[in-house]
């Protein structure tokens, strides 16, 4: 290992074996943290070239289980989303494109910090279960062409090891890094085609346009030298996506663009991620055609039947999609007013996000209990007008300190001016 460091310190290209055998070794114990902390900073400082960091990848994927989806029928893809506030794309998304036949094996995590999670959103419903034992999961993907589960403790464990380590030792920020750490959950989860959505702005985990790009050529480049056909849609998360945010709120939104009533920023996302599913999994030619294809599913239902089979395989109350109120409901409404007359210049997801915390909404720890009926329902968005004293959104909590805290803190989030702001394109780039 000393003679890794050193190596990596100088600049020197690593063969496939040094890297698997500093993953490998760091994975059992037999290397140490102050090891691999100074290989990490090395890396970090003098950056690995394409073919370390795809074998760095690959080793970090296979240092757990490798989901084997050979027996289900077609080219399987996955989605996943880097992650921001009042998205549910995956659940609006994925039942749309099983229903045209392509098969959606989706592994998913619970929401850690201002961005929510696709899991805790689904157990808003009761008696859902995203506990899917492998032959169920490929049973089911088989049957519906779509199954959501949450990621084992034993899928990519090296990644889980590594990541703590850079969050103490000043080494997160790495690109290859970060690609690496997410990619390696995506190959070890077996699917043949991967869409990212990539999100940049102020509620994103890369906040700059520049460093989304960068992160998202580096995905697709480890995903493609790995084998899986992998495309990455770079999307506008400067504000909330769509007008509901917090895990009930969101399911009730799910189930209202499924019906076609859809806020247009949420469906213009929705609508670019499906027909790279769509393209990805052999199913449309042309995007026109994708696009074709999608409008069928949305307006025959065909897509919201889709959605109702998956809640009810999984043990969910399919009533939830006539009846949403099952989920349950908060206690306390407190609307924020506008200040002024004019139009919404800015709506920060990242504070929508953190209001949506001090509701109870997310977590900061793995471990912590969320209430899961809490939520903000945004009434004005960028770009729309507002007179002075009129509602821009609803702070929906079960705590009175909480929900006045929160609203405190929504009102802040919006800035107004006196002109239209200019418009802001949802889709930035598509790689």
């Amino acid at each position: 290992m000393y003679d890794i460091i050193a190596k990596k310190r100088d600049g020197l290209p690593l063969s496939g074996d040094e890297i698997r055998f500093v993953i490998n070794g760091y994975t059992n114990d037999s290397i140490p943290d102050y090891q691999m902390s100074a290989f990490l900073m090395a890396g970090y400082l003098r950056g690995f070239t394409d073919e370390e960091t795809v074998t760095m990848t690959m080793a970090m994927a296979e240092s757990g289980d490798m989901l084997d989806l050979s027996g289900i029928k077609g080219i399987t893809v996955d989605k996943h989303s880097t992650g921001g506030v009042g998205d549910k794309t995956t659940l609006i998304v994925c039942p749309v494109v099983a229903s045209l036949g392509v098969p959606v094996a989706k592994m998913s995590g619970r929401g850690l910090g201002h961005t929510g999670g696709t899991i805790d959103k689904l157990e808003s419903i009761p008696g859902f279960s995203a506990s899917l034992s492998p032959e169920a999961f490929i049973r089911q993907v088989n049957d519906l062409h779509f199954a959501l589960a949450g990621q084992t403790a034993v899928l990519a464990p090296a990644d889980r090891k590594i990541y703590a380590l850079r969050d103490v030792t000043a080494t997160v920020d790495s690109m290859t890094l970060i690609a690496s750490s997410i990619m390696s959950k995506k190959l070890a989860s077996g699917a043949a085609g991967i869409v990212l959505d990539v999100k940049t702005g102020d509620g994103a985990f890369m906040q700059k346009e520049e460093d989304s790009a960068a992160l998202a050529e580096e995905m697709v480049s480890i995903g493609n030298l790995a084998g899986r056909k992998t495309v990455a849609v770079i999307t506008d998360m400067n504000q909330p996506l769509g007008r509901m945010v917090g895990n009930s709120f969101e399911i009730r939104e799910v189930i209202e663009c499924l019906k076609g009533n859809g806020p247009a920023d949420l469906m213009e996302v929705c609508q670019a991620l499906a027909e790279q599913m769509l393209l990805t999994g052999g199913k449309a030619d042309s995007k026109e055609a994708a696009a074709v294809m999608i409008a069928d599913s949305i307006n025959s239902g065909k897509a919201l039947e889709t959605f109702r089979r998956f809640v009810t395989a999984q043990g969910g109350d399919p009533n939830v999609t006539d009846h949403p109120e099952i989920m349950g409901s908060y206690s306390i409404e407190k609307p924020v007013a506008a200040e002024t007359s004019g139009f919404v210049s800015e709506l920060s997801a990242r504070e929508i996000g953190r209001a949506e915390m001090i509701l109870g909404g997310g977590r900061l720890t793995k471990n912590d209990t969320i209430d899961r009926t809490v939520g903000i329902r945004l009434i004005r968005k960028y770009g729309e007008p507002v007179s002075a004293g009129e509602t821009v959104a609803v702070v929906c909590g079960n705590d009175s300190l909480r929900t006045e805290e929160a609203a405190s803190i929504v009102k802040a989030s919006y800035s107004y001016r006196s002109s239209c702001p200019p418009n802001r394109p949802m889709i930035k780039k598509i790689l």
